[in-house]
């Protein structure tokens, strides 16, 4: 990826044509041609002609980006209220690096007047001030758009969760944003409560939105946005919710009720696009490991993990990686592929964005979505360089708005077909159970952290760009899940995915699992052990032929529906991510897969 040049220049007066240039540069991307026919025989409804992909590239090495910036974020808009009192500040982070670093990272010339961010602020945006400006958009005259305040129930603390809704012409709720036809596109920051940049930036988002430089975008798209998922970790400046758990970390489990937030607004809304904003560090275990910082303005990932739909990948690559990456290059901000490092001194191992099917960035994946990761350099230094960071956010996301609108027609075509190929698979072919990423080598762009200047290192890369298969089954027909297991039930059915209940006795064939180990063990991700409420439970399992019993008041997850690939996920016990191994299906003889399509006589009117 480009190392941008840092020189400061002259940025075009009119915000509005660097909007247009945004938008013209996401449509004049590469013409596509029809998607040859599929081999597979088609579904009673026919399916759209989709477009070709090309498939998504290697990591890039490297290079230096255009001399001269033809595209402007979005500048502030200083008619905004005045902030309530700021809050006491906050501890000061010891920065980890020298003044030459530092001047790798000159201010932008557009200044942002969120109240975190006004003259003299040493502290970001305070919940209070936080809900004043979301109460401020939501009545504003929006130029012919509804903006509409929701709130999606209250933290471990009891912070209101609450998000805005953008929609020109229709009332602002589901039905009527889906009756449009504009894609929806959800917008999430500060999951971690200790990575502010995004939900600062989301503020800036929903100014233009509600009648500044980016609303006419809702001629073509629908936006909801979640500034701030995680207010008591705001309030604490930690990452983690009250209770201890990795909110970022809970969207497959859903114990936490700010994930349960993120996936109401998900399955309710649907969104085509999910951004997820957070920050990343620039020292620690970087500087320890490697005695270097952190150098790239943005981190970028999209959804890396099993079973998802290739044509997904491609289209988040083509239609909104390399659009974003152009724009951030363009306002001389650095970029690269998200990555990170273990906690262990003397693992010098970097590795991508995690594939394990609990993220928000994968979980959303799964739902058919365009699912994006933006991470800004943050964690760690404090307020320092606190509008450049809001700055690449705003520029991130801007593009990404500007992609969804340019391809509304297709996205809604790759959906249309995505969700009919999933369904068709029941039954037939195999299923990715776990995967792992594939070890390589990479040439890193890191700074001296004295000096500043570039310092290119050759670590051992996790790539999440292919997947190592480690367990793959046939695809079942569904699953049945016993009578008790109707807190699993209650889960999927909050992810959007559609069980089933028995009514009437019946016998269908599948396979029942058998167990044969069991190890309590900590719940891994790419950095090390994620923070929990508790151990996990690993199993080993064997398949045993079976004439399945299913009583009336059990349960059926078929996988004729579009979010199979989610119930594969929740449902295969022997994964540290499945809902057994977190004790929501209490054993594996609650759980069976089924291989013949049941007969619908058998199934409760839903």
């Amino acid at each position: 990826m480009a190392v941008a040049s840092i020189a400061r220049r002259q940025r075009p007066a009119a915000v509005s044509i660097a909007l247009a240039a945004l938008l013209a540069a996401a449509c004049a991307s590469t013409p596509l041609p029809p998607w040859p026919e599929s081999k597979r025989a088609p579904p009673a409804t026919a399916l759209p002609a989709p477009p070709a992909l090309p498939a998504p590239p290697a990591p890039e090495t490297p290079q230096t980006p255009p001399s001269s910036a033809q595209t402007a974020p979005i500048a502030p808009d200083a008619s905004q209220p005045a902030p309530v009192a700021p809050a006491a500040s906050e501890p000061q982070e010891t920065v980890p690096f020298s003044p030459a670093v530092a001047a790798r990272f000159p201010a932008p010339l557009e200044r942002y007047d969120t109240p975190g961010l006004r003259e003299g602020r040493t502290t970001f945006t305070t919940q209070d001030e936080l809900a004043e400006q979301l109460r401020v958009l939501a009545g504003s005259p929006a130029r012919s758009s509804t903006v509409r305040l929701v709130t999606l129930g209250t933290s471990q603390r009891g912070v209101p969760l609450e998000a805005l809704v953008f929609a020109r012409g229709v009332s602002g709720d589901p039905a009527a944003a889906a009756a449009s036809g504009r894609p929806t596109v959800l917008l999430i920051g500060q999951q971690h409560g200790d990575e502010p940049a995004g939900s600062e930036a989301l503020l800036v988002i929903a100014r233009e939105l509600a009648g500044g430089r980016l609303a006419r975008l809702l001629d073509r798209i629908n936006v909801l946005i979640l500034p701030r998922a995680n207010p008591d970790g705001a309030q604490s400046g930690q990452r983690n919710g009250a209770g201890g758990i990795d909110i970022n970390r809970d969207h497959l489990l859903l114990r936490t009720p700010e994930a349960q937030a993120v996936a109401q607004l998900m399955r309710e809304w649907k969104p085509a696009v999910v951004v997820d904003a957070h920050e990343y560090t620039v020292g620690g275990r970087f500087l320890q490991k490697f005695g270097a910082v952190q150098r790239f303005d943005a981190l970028l990932q999209y959804a890396t993990t099993a079973n998802m739909p290739p044509l997904l990948t491609r289209a988040a690559e083509e239609w909104f990686r390399r659009p974003m990456q152009d724009a951030l290059r363009k306002e001389q901000l650095s970029v690269e592929w998200y990555y990170t490092t273990s906690a262990d001194p003397n693992d010098r191992l970097v590795s991508m964005g995690g594939v394990a099917p609990d993220t928000g960035r994968n979980v959303n994946g799964l739902k058919n979505t365009i699912s994006f990761l933006v991470e800004t350099r943050g964690v760690g230094i404090g307020h320092l360089h606190a509008q450049r960071r809001v700055h690449t956010q705003v520029t991130a996301v801007a593009s990404l708005l500007a992609s969804t609108a340019a391809r509304a027609a297709d996205l809604a075509k790759l959906r249309t077909f995505v969700e009919a190929e999933i369904s068709a698979q029941a039954c037939q072919g195999q299923a990715v159970v776990q995967a792992a990423q594939t070890l390589g080598e990479y040439k890193l762009t890191m700074l001296d952290p004295q000096t500043g200047a570039d310092r290119v290192l050759t670590v051992d890369w996790n790539s999440a760009l292919t997947l190592e298969k480690q367990k793959v089954r046939a695809r079942p027909c569904g699953y049945w899940l016993s009578a008790d297991a109707f807190d699993a039930v209650q889960k999927l059915r909050a992810l959007g995915v559609q069980v089933q209940q028995v009514a009437l006795n019946a016998a269908v064939r599948g396979d029942t699992y058998t167990e044969l180990a069991r190890a309590t063990i900590a719940r891994q991700d790419v950095p090390g052990t994620v923070a929990d409420a508790g151990d996990v439970v690993a199993v080993q399992v064997e398949l045993v032929a079976s004439v399945l019993d299913m009583p009336a008041g059990s349960w059926y997850v078929p996988l004729t529906q579009p979010l199979a690939n989610l119930a594969i996920a929740a449902l295969e016990p022997d994964t540290q991510s499945s809902y057994f191994a977190h004790g929501v299906i209490a054993g594996v003889d609650r759980i069976a897969r089924v291989l013949v399509v049941p007969d619908a006589r058998v199934f409760a009117t839903q």
